[in-house]
């Protein structure tokens, strides 16, 4: 193919269209966060019931719902406003959706805009074809038993109605960004979802090949429940070996990628960046998913980046107990880590990775609950979830359950040392 060809076809990348939508004051914030960063290449919408707020997005696209129901004043807390809010203005709802291939949903939940209108807003995108990937965060513990049941019956509601799920405990915030701003530690969750976002879009920026390579993701990706989306950065000899254990063990997530069905990787280098450090990166990864994972990676050619390397990675299609959303905490929390990101003008190399001679994990079949510390424990076949995946929004009804505790000891030790210590022993 013609050079000259090859730069037109770079010019018109507009086949796979991604949205970002950012439901109530958590997911507003989120996008516009993102906007300030520079992130390109989407759409942004946002969408809440407080007038105000609305009016304070960077967004492109703004959505009011449940004008009649709310009058513009917020869903006051009330998850079941905020559904009701959603489902009076669906289709406007619609109207911004249209057109999106691939739309990432991110609210905080346990308020009343984002828990109760993200699962409606995620039943219409799917409904239109469109591949729904969700991004919330979980309340902090010292915000209440309430708002904390009113999140986890959010989170499943929303993971019925999305593909993917990703969720991001707000207590993981307290714990390993203490001395940060308040500011700046949310702009830390932000990156998870950013970066996420980031990877995608450089593993399908390839013109000769961009409808094969969304299809590939489409497939990673649909209908796969809890996901997995780290990153990390690194520089110096062993620059690949950490920024790859930094992304499968992200300290923000409950979640790691043992047994994963499917993985997405984004590497991103300079110019010097080598076979080495791709067969480090890739062999890491996939030691630990499983024997029959579908892996897609890129390496995204950026010479900003200099002397380092940074790994994105998605996974999907846990389908056993040893993901770790599965399990309640017992490991102590990452040490602070720097994550950077600068890909703007990156050229993606699309490639397929087989994983040999690796451990299968068996199968388990599972169950939905809150761990002592808030977390989110999801264990169920993928029978199980397919069989609830249509089943009708809940509304919150308290419950009985222990308060939310934290275990911050050794939070000096990052968790892939105690893992490799563990190994070597």
């Amino acid at each position: 193919m013609p050079l000259g060809t090859f730069e037109l076809d770079m010019d018109t990348r507009t086949f796979a269209k991604i949205k970002v939508i950012g439901i109530g004051g958590a997911g507003n914030n989120a996008v516009n966060r993102m906007i300030q960063y520079g992130l390109g290449g989407v759409e942004f919408i946002a969408v809440n019931t407080d007038k105000q707020a609305l009016f304070l997005s960077k967004a492109s696209q703004k959505v009011q719902i449940g004008e009649k129901l709310t009058k513009g004043l917020g869903a006051g807390a009330d998850p079941e406003i905020g559904r009701k809010a959603a489902e009076e203005s669906i289709d406007q709802i619609k109207e911004a959706l249209k057109g999106a291939d691939l739309a990432f949903i991110t609210a905080g939940m346990g308020g009343g805009t984002g828990t109760g209108a993200a699962p409606v807003v995620a039943e219409a995108a799917k409904s239109m074809g469109i591949l729904t990937i969700g991004v919330v965060t979980k309340p902090f513990s010292f915000e209440g038993n309430v708002r904390m049941r009113q999140a986890l019956i959010g989170v499943e509601n929303l993971k019925n109605a999305v593909d993917t799920l990703v969720i991001i405990p707000n207590s993981k915030l307290m714990e390993i960004f203490k001395d940060l701003t308040f500011r700046d530690a949310f702009m830390a969750a932000d990156d998870v979802l950013r970066q996420g976002i980031q990877g995608i879009s450089d593993l399908i920026a390839v013109p000769a090949v961009i409808n094969l390579d969304f299809a590939d993701v489409r497939t990673i990706m649909r209908e796969k429940g809890m996901a997995h989306m780290g990153m990390g950065n690194a520089s110096g000899d062993k620059r690949a070996e950490l920024a790859a254990r930094q992304a499968i063990e992200s300290p923000l997530l409950d979640t790691s990628i043992q047994g994963a069905m499917g993985i997405l990787v984004c590497i991103t280098g300079s110019s010097d960046i080598n076979m080495s450090d791709i067969d480090t990166v890739m062999n890491l990864i996939t030691s630990q998913a499983d024997a029959e994972a579908n892996v897609i990676f890129g390496v995204c050619i950026n010479d900003d980046m200099k002397d380092s390397v940074s790994v994105t990675v998605i996974a999907t299609g846990f389908s056993n107990s040893d993901n770790k959303t599965q399990q309640p905490e017992t490991v102590a929390p990452e040490a602070p880590r720097t994550i950077i990101d600068e890909r703007a003008g990156s050229r993606t190399i699309i490639e397929s990775y087989s994983p040999r001679n690796r451990a299968s994990v068996n199968a388990a079949s599972i169950r939905y609950t809150e761990d002592e510390q808030g977390a989110v424990i999801e264990s169920e076949s993928v029978s199980k979830k397919d069989e609830g995946r249509h089943s009708p929004i809940r509304r919150a009804e308290p419950r009985r359950e222990a308060r939310p505790r934290s275990d911050e000891s050794n939070l000096e030790v990052p968790a892939f040392l105690r893992r490799k210590h563990t190994r070597d022993e």
